[in-house]
Formats: C-alpha cells, sequence, structure tokens
C-alpha cells in the first residue's frame, strides 16, 4: 500500500473514546511533561503501512499525537507526514517539528533518544525489527510493531529478550497480528476450542495469490546495500522470505487454533518459477511444508506467488465431527456434524488493523496488562522453521529452530557496508538451494 493511498477513513474509530486526559500512564518521560495527557508517539519506516499504522494510532485515542518520524528517505517521510496531517482526525494530532524528523539508517536511535515521546511505531523491514524493538524497550517506550518480528532465529531470541524486560517495566506492546482482534477469529476460534466440530487432526493453511509488492529500479550511484533494503521484501535477511513475512499471519492464527502449542517438526519444499531477474533477489515464489504435532495431528500448508493461479488466502479446518474455515478477510464458518449445532457462517464487520490499536492505547491509559511480543516471537518462529526445511531439504525439529545461530542479514550503520549477498554479472543472485549445505 503506498502511502497516499491510505483513506480518510483509516481514522474512523471502532470504539468510544478512550479514558479521559487524567488518566495516568505507566514508567516514562511523559509524568514530566505539561500535558501529560497527551500520549506522544513516534513512527519509524514511513511506508504504507506505517502510515496506515499511524493514522490507526491517532484513531485510537483523541489525545494521541504524532510527535516525530524516522525513515531513510526523506521523500517517504515527507509524503506520509502530509497525508496523515491531512487526515488526521483532529488537526493538533499531527504535532511535528524539523528538528523531529530524522533520515538515515541512524534515524531510529535518534528517535528512540528522545525523551518526551511514549510510543514507537515499528514498520521498517523485518530484518531491522529486533534491534528495534530491543532499542524502543531500553529506551523506556511502549510498542506497536508490525509482523513478522524477526526473520532468523537469533533475532527471535533477541525480541524474547526484550519482551522480558518490557514486561519488567510495564511496557506496552502491542505486535500487528490484527487476527487476534477480529471478532470473527475470536467467534470461530471459540467454537472450535468448545469442541464444536470435535479434535482436529488437520488444518490446511493456504497463502495462494499474485505477487503482492512493488520492485524497485535500481538507481545510479547507489550502493547494493541501499538498493537492497529499498527493495527489501525480495532479499531473505530483510524479509525473511515471503513464506515468513506474508503468510506468518496464518501461522499465528494456526497458533491461536492449536492453543499456542508449537509443531515438534516439520519438512517441505520450495523453489522460483517467476521471481527471477535482477529485481526479485532471492526469495521464493512457491512453498509446501507440512508440519508435525506430538499428539499426530498435522498441519498441511501452501503458499504460491504467482499470477494467473488459484488464489485464497486462510485456513480450512477439519474436525472429527465437522469442519469450520477461516479466511484472509476475517470471513469465518464452522460446519458440525452435529445436528444440535446450527452451521455458522459470518464476514467481519470491524476493522480489527483498528482494533489491534484501539487495545494498545486502551492498555496504556488504564495500565492493563499488553504485552504480544512474545507470543508474536514464537508465532513468527513457526514459519521460519518452515523455510529451514524448505532452503535446506531437511527435517528441522522445534528445538533446532529455536536454538539454531544461523544469522541471515546484519544491522547496518553506514550505506557503505557490505549486504550478505550480491548479484553475478548479470545482476543475479544466489538463491538457496536445498541439499548444499
Amino acid at each position: 500500500m503506498k502511502s497516499d493511498q491510505v483513506k480518510r477513513r483509516e481514522f474512523v474509530k471502532h470504539s468510544a473514546i478512550l479514558a479521559s486526559a487524567a488518566a495516568a500512564f505507566p514508567g516514562g518521560a511523559h509524568a514530566q511533561r505539561k500535558d501529560v495527557d497527551k500520549i506522544r508517539v513516534a513512527l519509524i519506516g514511513c511506508g504504507g503501512r506505517g502510515t496506515g499504522a499511524a493514522a490507526q494510532a491517532l484513531a485510537a485515542d483523541d489525545r494521541a499525537e504524532l510527535w516525530a518520524m524516522g525513515d531513510i528517505s526523506e521523500g517517504q517521510l515527507s509524503r506520509s507526514a502530509e497525508v496523515l496531517a491531512k487526515n488526521a482526525p483532529r488537526p493538533d494530532q499531527v504535532n511535528l517539528s524539523p528538528e523531529r524528523q530524522f533520515i538515515g539508517l541512524d534515524a531510529f536511535q535518534k528517535v528512540m533518544a528522545l525523551d518526551d515521546l511514549d510510543v514507537v511505531i515499528l514498520t521498517t523491514p523485518p530484518g531491522f525489527r529486533p534491534q528495534h524493538f530491543e532499542e524502543a524497550v531500553a529506551a523506556g517506550k511502549h510498542v506497536f510493531m508490525e509482523k513478522p518480528v524477526a526473520v532468523d532465529p537469533p533475532g527471535i531470541r533477541q525480541v524474547l529478550a526484550a519482551a522480558e524486560v518490557a514486561k519488567e517495566k510495564h511496557l506496552k506492546v502491542g505486535v500487528g497480528f490484527n487476527r487476534r482482534h477480529s471478532p470473527i477469529h475470536h467467534e470461530t476460534i471459540g467454537r472450535l476450542h468448545r469442541g464444536d466440530i470435535g479434535e482436529i487432526p488437520l488444518i490446511q493453511m493456504f497463502n495462494c495469490r499474485a505477487d503482492v509488492n512493488k520492485r524497485n529500479v535500481r538507481e545510479d550511484g547507489q550502493s547494493e546495500l541501499e538498493f537492497q533494503v529499498r527493495n527489501w521484501y525480495y532479499f531473505t535477511w530483510l524479509s525473511g522470505d515471503f513464506m515468513v513475512e506474508q503468510s506468518v499471519h496464518e501461522f499465528d492464527v494456526v497458533k491461536w487454533i492449536k492453543h499456542e502449542a508449537n509443531p515438534v517438526s516439520c519438512q517441505g519444499q520450495g523453489g522460483r518459477i517467476v521471481r527471477t531477474g535482477p529485481t526479485n533477489g532471492q526469495i521464493y515464489d512457491h512453498y509446501s511444508v507440512d508440519f508435525q504435532y506430538a499428539d499426530g495431528s498435522q498441519v498441511i500448508t501452501q503458499h504460491r506467488h504467482i499470477p494467473k493461479c488459484w488464489s485464497w488466502f486462510g485456513e480450512k479446518i477439519t474436525g472429527t465431527n465437522g469442519t469450520a474455515e477461516l479466511s484472509f478477510k476475517s470471513n469465518g464458518a464452522v460446519k458440525s456434524n452435529d445436528p444440535a449445532i446450527a452451521p455458522w457462517r459470518a464476514k467481519e464487520k470491524e476493522n480489527s488493523y483498528q482494533l489491534e490499536h484501539d487495545a494498545l492505547f486502551k492498555a496504556i491509559r488504564e495500565d492493563l496488562p499488553h504485552n504480544e511480543a512474545e507470543r508474536s516471537a514464537y508465532s513468527t518462529l513457526f514459519p521460519i522453521m518452515g523455510r529451514m526445511a524448505a532452503y535446506s531439504g531437511k527435517v528441522v525439529t522445534w528445538e533446532e529452530a529455536l536454538n539454531s545461530g544461523e544469522r541471515l542479514g546484519l544491522y547496518p550503520s553506514s550505506w557503505d557496508e557490505e549486504p550478505p549477498c550480491h548479484p553475478d554479472e548479470n545482476g543475479e543472485y544466489e538463491t538457496f538451494l536445498p541439499g548444499q549445505g
């Protein structure tokens, strides 16, 4: 989503106005400010998703204000600020000044150093998420961060450690797994948990659709690192590959259905058919990975981003006494073989992207427990484990994935640094080949 596509409706509230200006905040610099009733927000990563998240943050609390921004691109930051200023529920909710707008790879550190800041929104490429989350927690900021929360096992462990520190500091952490705030998902999964379709030996997960991101053209004088960061989705060290970056939503839903249980092992395969050429980086365009559980149940997954093919995104759940379905658009259905349980089907009427921000800001206002980081780290490890199996061609266990030392990337501080991969003489990037290591 481009930043100029953010619509005014993104700011429509889906819940009542939150606690009054007199509500207390836990921890942080705001207690020393004159306007202690305000929640000052910073956006780090000013692309379309970041702009949308900032919009929803402002809509979640009428005393929230956008106080600072950071990005690698001055043009992108300016466009995002313009969209937000034009569409904020109240004009005074965008309170930016030049000295609180930062450009560059170190922009996130400059934002974190602001003492009069309450919440940071982290929407940069996922490869940077563990470092940014760790620094936000160290700085005592509440956090909203997009999924996935890491791209490799060391990053997962870094997020888990920071999540513990956030708990100790009573910081609130929201993560962009919006399905967790979807009323239809709550209703559907609640029916599954009460046994409407019996035991669940099989879940089928699908992420089959066309490509979902725009490729950037290499600019004259641009370093290889900068090209890859600007084209981040197509490089595994930055996105985790599309099964991690995109399908992670559905892996999180499966974890929820499975009462947060982790798979024991997985094996699978994948490759590239249409994602070839210099602008497609290294990531795959299809996967098929199967996961085994200790109780004998299975999760069978298909992931394909190839145009003009069958397209569907969601879960089909097979129970011992019925079936159920959840789709990307938060439509749910449950059909029990028990005649006493009527078939049920419903479509989402609320915006779960807004609801997740409503929950975070309510927790900040009322000092309610709210830390989604640990759960989200394990949901992210789920597809990372699957990618490891497909890339290697080997069976991978949960414990192997969690404890793996395989670090994909780096946290650069200069555009002159060398990225983890380089193109060959034809501009092609070497992809990951099973059986080669």
